[in-house]
């Protein structure tokens, strides 16, 4: 869940009594019409405005030639120029907060460096040490004293500090008397003082008629409701965060990126799944270069949950435009949260190896999500988990291709299975420590936790291997008693799979795993699939060849990368067409390690003509995956035999979608827009989304 607060230095104040103006702070979440929407206004109702004098750092009245020049270079988005000016201006007059201030506004606004932008503060700070608005105004130093005692509230906010906001903020209150009541809430989220924050919010909305201050109010009590593990009786809060007047499907409410993602969050907390889509689609038609919240993060997220991989793959082009355009403040703030939903699609998409350096990446930049209610170790948690896949997958990979490699090779590939291996135990271990804490453990497993990172529930069981069975089973047990599988007991029944699958208790996993097939919702797809898989071998090792075939064709179908994650093989009846390259194809597919040979289990074949061909299918003969390879006239049969099972293992399991380096490599931070010109499919996913 997020909090929508400004990333420019001036957020939504109050006027103030003094000699000059201070602007309102200016909400992250605007409102615009829709595209082509009709005002119903006539010529003679169109009120023209008055001219408004220009703003310096949110001011009419900024008289110093040096910040107006700095000021002049921002709004024109010179970004070098006022880089450079506000640097030679601090060179200059080292002892002057105004360039102090300037020089900390550029870092902050223009390149997100926060840090750089803390020092300058600071720096601004300690050359005004004013106690009073009388002291400040004096000294002709009011307005950079006001702005820069402001602006420390808002980045300690952001990078984590959250009682040296308060305190700026009791600064603030104290020195200038400004109601700064509607910005302690979500501080006091972070810190967990939920009762405090309900306490706070309850003041906005009894003295304040601000309809920012109440919106951000009713947002603060929304997250104090959803920090129950219980579901929540009543969406009220939630829902007066976007309209006051609970009309929240006025489409002119489509501006607000942060709470309708917000109100995705509570509807999925209470598993009304097409509503949380429906939000998703409503803020994703406002492009929100200042939102925080990133409506196509969302949309990857459920559309990959429910294995709707081709929607998938379009929400990651549009994840990748949106976050482009994203003002650099925000960007920083949620780039890890792009970092890890694009590792979770290029995990499932069979890209392992990038999901691996996406999460890794995420693990090792700093935080810098002030404005959202996870923790900020809960970020490195789901970055560690997440990276441990990764590299067991890769690990997992590396062995389907050593089963087609001769004696060098393979020795090599076994030093980089062996450092896979590691690398995946670090994580591991990582992600454990992380995790290792009885709250945080029972919150997580409540489906769709809302102040919760987002983890994708159908990674969330690797929580039981990672933890032990027996704690999980224990935190397991008190979580359903506290109510948080109250909604759907599916979840509660899969959890219990996986561990009684990972404990070998045969019968109980079994039962368990038929009870969370009846009962999760439907569009639980790929946790479907985990579930499958897990019986699926249980059956087979049970020698239920019927029940195993089955359920091993249902966990491909909806998740072709399931058995790969898992580490599992699939039992299958090879069969040749008798020609040398076919048996010699199939010789390579022996060694595989995602296939045990079986005279009952379903049909794997190849052959060599018309094309040389690999097929996986059921018994009675439907196709799961096959894969076609013309032979390549310059290598020999047993290197076309090499590349045809090599291809057939990729294709077979991952999603088919051909993700170029190129576009990998823009995941990693490259810029969409430059590598766009290069490639067809992402400019034309660019020109329709910001033109339609």
């Amino acid at each position: 869940m997020k909090h929508t607060r400004s990333q420019s230095v001036f957020r939504e104040q109050r006027l103030l009594a003094v000699a000059f103006t201070l602007l309102c702070l200016v909400s992250l979440s605007l409102s615009f019409p829709a595209h082509g929407q009709d005002s119903g206004q006539g010529l003679d109702d169109i009120v023209i405005p008055r001219q408004s004098l220009p703003l310096c750092f949110g001011f009419s009245d900024v008289q110093d030639a040096r910040a107006l020049a700095v000021c002049d270079a921002l709004n024109l988005r010179e970004n070098v120029k006022a880089r450079e000016l506000s640097e030679q201006w601090v060179r200059q007059d080292p002892n002057n907060p105004a360039a102090q201030f300037a020089l900390s506004e550029v870092l902050l606004s223009v390149e997100g460096n926060m840090p750089r932008a803390l020092f300058h503060l600071n720096r601004a700070e300690e050359l005004m040490p004013y106690a009073t608005m009388t002291e400040a105004f004096d000294a002709g130093e009011l307005q950079w004293h006001y702005l820069t005692i402001s602006q420390l509230s808002y980045i300690h906010q952001l990078m984590g500090d959250q009682y040296q906001s308060l305190a700026y903020l009791d600064k603030l209150e104290e020195i200038y008397g400004q109601d700064v009541e509607s910005f302690r809430g979500w501080p006091l989220i972070k810190l967990k003082e939920y009762d405090l924050a309900r306490e706070s919010a309850n003041r906005v909305l009894q003295n304040s008629d601000d309809e920012r201050e109440r919106a951000r109010a009713w947002n603060t009590l929304c997250a104090v409701e959803l920090a129950s593990l219980a579901p929540i009786e009543s969406t009220s809060a939630c829902d007066r965060a976007i309209d006051e007047d609970e009309d929240i499907a006025n489409r002119s409410n489509d501006g607000d990126t942060v709470y309708l993602t917000n109100a995705s969050e509570v509807a999925l907390s209470l598993l009304e799944i097409d509503k949380a889509e429906s939000y998703i689609d409503r803020a994703s038609r406002v492009l929100n270069p200042d939102s925080v919240a990133d409506p196509w993060i969302y949309k990857l997220y459920l559309t990959l949950n429910q294995g709707r991989f081709d929607e998938a793959r379009t929400a990651l082009d549009r994840m990748m435009i949106w976050h482009e355009q994203q003002e650099p403040l925000v960007n920083v703030m949620n780039r890890a949260e792009h970092h890890l939903v694009s590792a979770a699609f290029l995990l499932v998409a069979g890209y392992a190896e990038d999901a691996s350096k996406l999460s890794l990446t995420a693990l090792n930049q700093p935080d810098r999500n002030g404005s959202y209610s996870a923790d900020d170790a809960q970020k490195d948690a789901l970055a560690a988990l997440i990276n441990m896949i990764a590299n067991r997958t890769e690990l997992q990979r590396q062995l389907e291709l050593r089963a087609t490699m001769g004696l060098q090779e393979s020795l090599q590939n076994r030093l980089h299975t062996l450092s896979l291996g590691l690398q995946a135990w670090r994580a591991e271990r990582r992600a454990a420590a992380l995790f290792a804490d009885f709250e945080v453990l029972q919150n997580r497993l409540r489906p769709y936790a809302p102040l919760e990172v987002h983890i994708p529930e159908w990674i969330e069981p690797e929580l039981v291997g990672l933890i032990g069975t027996g704690i999980i089973a224990d935190i397991l047990g008190q979580a359903n008693a506290n109510g948080a599988f109250q909604l759907n007991q599916g979840y509660y029944h899969a959890y219990r799979t996986e561990i009684a699958a990972l404990d070998g208790d045969d019968e109980l996993a079994l039962q368990a795993g038929l009870t969370a097939l009846a009962e999760l919702p439907q569009q639980e797809v790929m946790l479907r699939a985990r579930i499958e898989a897990r019986m699926a071998d249980i059956y087979w090792q049970r020698d239920n060849v019927e029940q195993a075939l089955l359920y091993y064709q249902q966990a491909y179908r909806h998740d072709p990368s399931i058995m790969r994650r898992l580490g599992l093989q699939i039992p299958v009846e090879m069969r040749s067409d008798n020609s040398q390259f076919a048996d010699l194809a199939l010789d390579y597919l022996e060694n595989s390690p995602r296939f045990e040979a079986s005279a009952n289990g379903l049909l794997l074949t190849t052959s060599s003509a018309p094309d040389q061909s690999i097929c996986l299918r059921t018994r009675a003969g439907e196709a799961l995956s096959c894969y076609t390879a013309p032979a390549a006239e310059n290598l020999n049969s047993s290197d076309n035999a090499r590349a045809l099972v090599d291809g057939f293992h990729t294709n077979t399991f991952g999603l088919g979608f051909d993700i170029s380096k190129a576009q990998r490599s823009i995941l990693l931070g490259s810029s969409v827009i430059l590598s766009s010109q290069n490639d067809p499919n992402l400019q034309r996913n660019r020109d329709t989304f910001l033109n339609r």
